[in-house]
């Protein structure tokens, strides 16, 4: 059986600033290369550059030996070293995620040791680091052997897909995950709301109509922290065989619309009120909710008046409560509250990058995605337990409802990125006691149509 090696470094030109990991793969025994793998991942720092080298060594391990495989990590990063031999708490909330998706990575592997090495002697994966940034400052795409092709995307290798002559398996070539994100359209009615990859930098000046309309966070906050979804996923279901304990049912009910969704303004903790569109929207919502499937027990929202009233109408048709959980908010937006992306672009340009660059950053005022990953994620975890077995709607906003439905699936950072919330969709998550947690239904509008 092959032993292999990695060997991962990540970078960034500023810190935050322009960053690239790489990573190579070796066999044990003889030292030989046998994967290759760097991406340019758009502005961050360097802690989180050098997780998403480990992360991209690991993947490639797996393609290359399967579940199961025998493997040594060798980075000049003390600190992710330290935190993933368990010898160091993760502290900063930005990069819990990353480590909890590497760890559910090594959990697949035999890790063998975990060993911090001079950077002078892992400069096979600093050069593939750099070459991916270089690369990207051109507008081009790392591509195995030290050369660039126009940024497009190339689907991964099949598993244990022999090298290429000459050099090692390139194992696909994901360089444009991660990067910063302009829309295909706002969230508003009529809108993809999805966000997807840029073909080269700058972050910030492609991003003129990056923000959702009506809900800013459609970027949403990439930082909430999964530990809580991690113990749930690590107990003994699989998903193949069904749960021997009755699920807790987390219906997700996203607002209907307001002003300031037609006018794809930042809309934070803003009280704005429903349009009559949106008092439509959540009669539509109310009626469905009320009819099976469904049995409700239990209403609970966000304080803010656009979710409350859409709760109040689902109360009305099913003669329940409805309870109000401050965590449930959205986020606050500060200073930018009421203005465009474009305004704020304008008027506030270098805490937007900031903002943009760093989830601990906050807007003037306001309040930093990461703060705001600790309170839902709190939010959460107290209505599983408080109301477990039963089925309970939680009607709220974008940002809080994506970060619960990541947090379910233990999915990468680069999910949240992915995902499109429209007015007045409905999502659905089931909890288990004795497993993984079970996204069952994703921005689910039929009731509108």
């Amino acid at each position: 059986m092959t032993h292999y090696v990695i060997e991962a470094d990540g970078g960034s030109r500023g810190n935050p600033g322009p960053a690239g990991y790489g990573a190579v793969v070796r066999d044990a025994a003889d030292g030989q290369v046998l994967a290759e793998v760097a991406e340019a991942i758009g502005v961050t720092t360097n802690n989180v550059a050098e997780y998403r080298g480990l992360i991209a060594g690991l993947t490639a391990v797996l393609r290359l030996g399967g579940e199961g495989a025998s493997v040594a990590v060798r980075m000049d990063s003390k600190l992710v070293i330290e935190q993933m031999a368990g010898r160091w708490k993760v502290k900063h909330e930005g990069l819990r995620p990353l480590a909890l998706e590497a760890g559910a990575l090594v959990r697949r592997l035999r890790v063998t040791e975990w060993t911090w090495i001079p950077r002078e002697r892992n400069q096979h994966a600093d050069r593939l680091a750099n070459e991916a940034m270089d690369a990207a400052a051109k507008g081009l795409a790392w591509k195995a052997g030290g050369t660039s092709a126009p940024d497009t995307v190339i689907g991964p290798a099949p598993l244990g897909a022999p090298s290429t002559p000459g050099g090692p398996a390139p194992l696909g070539d994901t360089s444009t995950l991660g990067r910063p994100e302009t829309p295909s359209g706002p969230s508003a009615p009529g809108g993809t709301g999805g966000l997807v990859a840029p073909s080269a930098p700058p972050p910030v000046a492609r991003q003129t109509d990056l923000l959702d309309a009506g809900d800013i966070s459609e970027i949403s906050a990439p930082t909430a922290s999964v530990a809580a979804a991690q113990q749930r996923g690590t107990g003994k279901g699989t998903g193949w065989r069904p749960p021997t304990r009755v699920a807790t049912s987390l219906l997700l009910l996203r607002h209907g619309e307001t002003e300031l969704s037609i006018e794809r303004r930042f809309s934070g903790l803003g009280d704005a009120e429903l349009t009559p569109n949106g008092r439509a929207q959540a009669a539509a919502a109310a009626e469905r909710l009320s009819r099976e499937p469904y049995q409700l027990d239990v209403i609970v929202t966000s304080p803010l008046k656009r979710a409350r009233q859409t709760a109040a109408a689902v109360a009305e048709r099913t003669g329940l409560d409805v309870e109000v959980d401050d965590d449930l908010r959205e986020a606050d937006f500060g200073a930018w509250e009421g203005h465009t992306f474009t305004e704020v672009q304008r008027k506030w340009p270098a805490e937007l990058a900031a903002w943009l660059a760093d989830p601990e950053a906050a807007p003037p005022g306001g309040e930093s995605f990461a703060t705001t990953a600790r309170r839902v994620q709190a939010a959460g975890e107290r209505l599983v337990e408080r109301y477990e077995g039963k089925t309970v709607l939680a009607v709220s906003h974008v940002t809080p409802i994506k970060m619960l439905l990541r947090l379910a699936l233990m999915a990468p950072l680069e999910s949240l990125y992915r995902m499109h919330l429209d007015l007045a969709c409905l999502s659905m998550i089931e909890y288990y006691a004795d497993g993984p947690s079970v996204v069952k239904s994703f921005n689910d509008t039929s009731h509108l149509r």
